[in-house]
């Protein structure tokens, strides 16, 4: 037979075991609503960040989109040139590029003429500048000038 020490010993430590055993589970119960709370944030905020990006893309085209059209139109003709102008307002990266290689490009062409032969192998030159910057201007890529076009873009910086 069991001692009431023993018994009562015993009944204690049932009473513990019992104790951790509903404590256990009372965690486990908040662990799972926390998780599920958690998870309901985390799709909130994926779906947030989803909207977002989306808005940003759109704008990013958009803004991309409107440079690059000014870009092209910057190489239509001195025509086409002040048209680039006005419409590089508010200012876009790349049309101001353009628009200064098209300065650029133009007034050295214009500088080449009055010079004899040489003047017209330039001035072919000038050409096939002018096509390679159309391509970029179409690609939607910077494509500097070889030979001046860094010079151009320091000289017509305030375009």
């Amino acid at each position: 037979m069991m001692s009431d020490d023993n018994k009562d010993l015993r009944d204690d430590l049932e009473d513990l075991l019992g104790d951790a055993k509903e404590g256990v589970r009372k965690a486990a119960g908040k662990a799972e609503e926390f998780g599920k709370e958690a998870k309901e944030k985390a799709n909130e905020f994926a779906k947030e960040a989803k909207e977002k990006a989306g808005e940003f893309a759109g704008e990013a085209k958009k803004i991309l989109s409107e440079g690059k059209n000014i870009a092209i139109i910057s190489h239509l003709t001195i025509i086409g040139w002040i048209i680039a102008l006005i419409m590089n307002n508010p200012k876009t990266d790349l049309g101001s590029f353009y628009i200064r290689q098209m300065l650029g490009l133009g007034l050295t062409a214009i500088l080449f003429s009055w010079v004899p032969i040489i003047g017209w192998i330039l001035g072919l030159m000038m050409f096939l500048f002018w096509v390679m910057s159309l391509f970029g201007a179409l690609s939607g890529q910077k494509k500097i000038t070889p030979i001046l076009g860094q010079y151009y873009q320091d000289w017509f910086k305030s375009l």
